[in-house]
């Protein structure tokens, strides 16, 4: 719900749903939903108890609507609904009972704005559109402040394409060399490298932050991040592979939160099996950083992941960055890696064992270890890109090609591997 309940962002990028009880109020919500593009299917049938028990085993969406009609206490009821939704939520709710005493009630409570039936499409569009502008708009508090945080998450298409050597190696030089308080937050909770790469040990922050996800506050963020210079801090486990993760994601927004008040850059090591898991971990997310290599195998899950981030996170804007890339040795070429993904790859990171070696030898990250490399100065160039990033450059969509996989001809490039040139055969 909105902020007198709860804090925070939306649980999920679902942006409507409602529960009516009568087919006349459906009838008027149904066609200002579609014209604001979203799903009819989301009007559902029935009132605010109906919310209650779905929202009690789903994720909430942006906005919810929800019918008081047939309440007979409708802010205890309302209190039940604050229970489930999840931070962020902006609630509309509709009812017949004209009361200027229980209007102001539900608005103390946190709901948005209250609705009187019979409804009407201008009524419904004007109610749904400034709700949408409260849920694009910053939280309460510094405006500037709130446009001055750049969060970036970096996700690796394949495991071993090497996302956490980029995630570490970003956190640092935005903290070092661009001087901004950098948060660096590893989700790998089981396997996470982000403090071994700091040469840090990962502390019991995360961990207790999953467990009690009720204690997370800005007292509890100070003490529980690792400290590994005077403006980079870390945020990571070493749980035991014994004990499954048990958590419905709520943890990790709040954390996200909290990061977004106390730090001007946040550097997140997502786990492509936690984008999937808890997609409202990027509610709030600027940038994702898709690390990819150029195989056929990456080819195909960069599609997969870029056609899921359209669909789930718009609002973030996707930077490709192809890594550990060697000259000449690579499963496919570059042009058909761009074909195959229907826009351009951002950047390129040369393949470097020594230095990546000589880095954890000397216990830091890629960036500090290499200062002269051409992988560090690919990186830094990445960094520099996520500093400067403009609302105009999030908003920028990349050259559409064709279709799909139309000019990537899997079966065609997996022959060439096998097919022995005349020319080179000896």
């Amino acid at each position: 719900m909105n902020a007198p309940w709860k804090s925070g962002l939306p649980g999920n990028r679902d942006p409507f749903s409602a529960y009516i009880y009568d087919d006349n109020a459906l009838d008027v919500i149904r066609p200002v939903v579609i014209e604001l593009g979203w799903a009819p299917e989301k009007c559902n049938k029935g009132g605010l108890r109906n919310a209650v028990q779905s929202l009690s085993v789903s994720a909430s969406p942006a906005i919810l609507m929800v019918d008081l009609s047939e309440s007979g206490d409708p802010l205890n009821d309302i209190n039940a609904l604050a229970e489930v939704c999840e931070p962020g939520t902006v609630v509309i709710a509709i009812g017949q009972v004209n009361d200027v005493r229980l209007y102001r009630d539900l608005l103390s409570s946190g709901i948005h704005d209250y609705l009187l039936k019979p409804l009407s499409p201008q009524q419904v569009h004007d109610a749904l559109n400034q709700a949408l502008a409260v849920f694009m708009s910053p939280k309460a508090g510094d405006a500037d402040s709130a446009k001055r945080h750049i969060s970036t998450a970096v996700v690796g298409t394949r495991g071993g394409v090497g996302a956490s050597t980029l995630a570490t190696s970003l956190a640092w030089l935005f903290s070092s060399e661009h001087k901004s308080p950098t948060a660096l937050l590893d989700l790998d909770v089981h396997f996470g490298t982000g403090a071994l790469a700091l040469d840090l040990e990962p502390g019991r922050g995360l961990t207790d932050a999953i467990e009690n996800p009720s204690r997370i506050d800005p007292l509890f963020i100070e003490r529980a991040m690792v400290r590994a210079s005077d403006n980079l801090s870390i945020l990571s486990a070493e749980a035991p592979i014994n004990q499954p993760l048990m958590t419905d994601g709520a943890a990790f927004v709040q954390l996200e939160d909290e990061l977004r008040q106390a730090f001007e850059m946040t550097v997140i090591d997502l786990p492509r099996n936690m984008l999937i898991n808890f997609p409202q971990l990027l509610a709030d997310v600027n940038l994702v950083v898709l690390t990819c290599e150029f195989t056929l195998a990456s080819a195909r899950d960069t599609i997969r992941i870029l056609s899921w981030l359209k669909t789930n996170a718009s609002h973030a804007h996707p930077m490709i960055v192809a890594n550990k890339v060697q000259p000449n040795m690579s499963e496919i070429s570059k042009a058909d890696f761009e074909a195959s993904i229907e826009r351009k790859v951002d950047f390129v990171v040369p393949y470097d064992i020594k230095a990546a070696s000589n880095a954890a030898k000397l216990g830091q990250v890629f960036v500090d270890a290499n200062r002269s490399s051409k992988a560090t100065a690919a990186i830094r160039q990445i960094a520099e890109r996520v500093m400067g990033v403009s609302t105009d450059d999030m908003a920028a969509s990349a050259s559409e090609k064709k279709s799909l996989l139309g000019n990537f001809d899997i079966k065609s490039l997996l022959s060439k591997k096998t097919k022995v040139e005349p020319e080179t055969a000896e």
